[in-house]
């Protein structure tokens, strides 16, 4: 078994991601698993509707199981790692664009690889306990699995702040951001499976939503529009330090956790993300699986994770120093045109 219960129940297809004593991390083989059964249902007149849920209290997915990326890595096999994740980017379009409704159920901590799978659905469901983040820049990474649209997608400042700093959402502000739509107390959670199973009526699930509590971040939502609306990185960080209060302090020792090529780079794929009219979210992925590709050879990702997951000494030796500055050219060489290497979202590509 890889770690997601796959069977079809009622009249819904289940997923239930079964790795609790690992936060439910998402390996490549879960990865697979998922994208052939969805696949297989898109056309299935016997499942009327998808349900995503985790075992365990403490997460639904704290992330993508990134060890085995950091051993192949390390041995100077970056290819393992591309593939995972443009297998992974094509899961993350097939949810977003799926033809029926997807039900994802995000108890606990969703996070990076969590949020590629819990959050791109029609009905996403948080509670008392979620807690979503995107928290890849202090590993190196920018926020990926499409998370960088919702991000751009955001109120206000709202995105960057959050792909900088990876402060963790409760369910209100995931539901301010564009991360959850419903808010439903989690002991109604079960009930509710079993009522979608039985009819596959959607409509049950979307009743049952009730106004969720005030947003945490509420109150800080004027500073961070002051202070995240900079083009970028450089200009966010001069507005933290003038503005000087304990909420700025706190801000700039959260962006200080994190790499600053990762953090530019975030500031930037945004900022394209937000111009651009068309962009949906195969541009995203597109844009993201660029810094991705290049993460091993060129970025701090096999730091970040030593730091973090490896040795977890929590002192990752960056290629910039704290905040940077990134000069331009590096920032663009990392988001540039990867040519016959692009991101192909078609299932026929190889």
């Amino acid at each position: 078994m890889s770690g997601a219960v796959v069977r079809i129940d009622g009249r819904a297809g289940r997923i239930t991601l079964d790795r609790a004593s690992a936060l439910n991390a998402l390996t490549y083989d879960m990865v697979l698993d998922i994208d052939a059964a969805l696949q297989g249902w898109a056309d299935d007149a016997a499942v009327d509707v998808v349900v995503i849920d985790a075992v365990g209290q403490k997460a639904f997915c704290a992330g993508g199981d990134i060890a085995e990326l950091y051993e192949t890595g390390r041995a100077g096999d970056f290819e393992h790692g591309r593939r995972f994740w443009r297998d992974e980017y094509r899961l993350n379009l097939l949810l977003a664009s799926y033809p029926k409704p997807v039900v994802s159920l995000l108890q606990g901590y969703t996070m990076g690889g969590g949020v590629g799978i819990g959050c791109h659905g029609s009905d996403r469901v948080v509670g008392e306990s979620s807690r979503i983040a995107m928290p890849e820049v202090g590993i190196g990474l920018v926020p990926d699995v499409g998370g960088s649209l919702m991000l751009a997608r955001a109120p206000g400042a709202l995105g960057p702040y959050l792909g900088l700093t990876a402060a963790r959402m409760g369910p209100s502000d995931a539901i301010l951001a564009g991360f959850a739509d419903h808010f439903i107390p989690e002991a109604s959670w079960p009930g509710l499976v079993a009522l979608l199973c039985d009819t596959g009526d959607i409509s049950h699930l979307r009743k049952a939503a009730l106004p969720a509590p005030e947003p945490g971040l509420g109150p800080d939502l004027p500073a961070i529009d002051a202070c995240f609306a900079a083009a970028d990185l450089g200009g966010i960080v001069a507005n933290l330090e003038a503005r000087g209060d304990e909420w700025a302090e706190r801000t700039l020792a959260a962006l200080k956790r994190g790499s600053p090529l990762a953090l530019a780079c975030t500031v930037e794929m945004l900022g394209r993300l937000r111009a651009d009219p068309r962009a949906d979210m195969a541009a995203a992925l597109g844009l993201e699986y660029r810094f991705t590709y290049r993460a091993m050879a060129k970025g701090d990702f096999l730091e970040g994770v030593r730091a973090a997951v490896i040795d977890k000494d929590r002192t990752p030796r960056w290629g910039h120093g704290l905040l940077g500055p990134v000069p331009d050219a590096e920032i663009k060489a990392m988001l540039d045109t990867l040519g016959p290497n692009e991101l192909k979202l078609t299932r026929d590509a190889a």
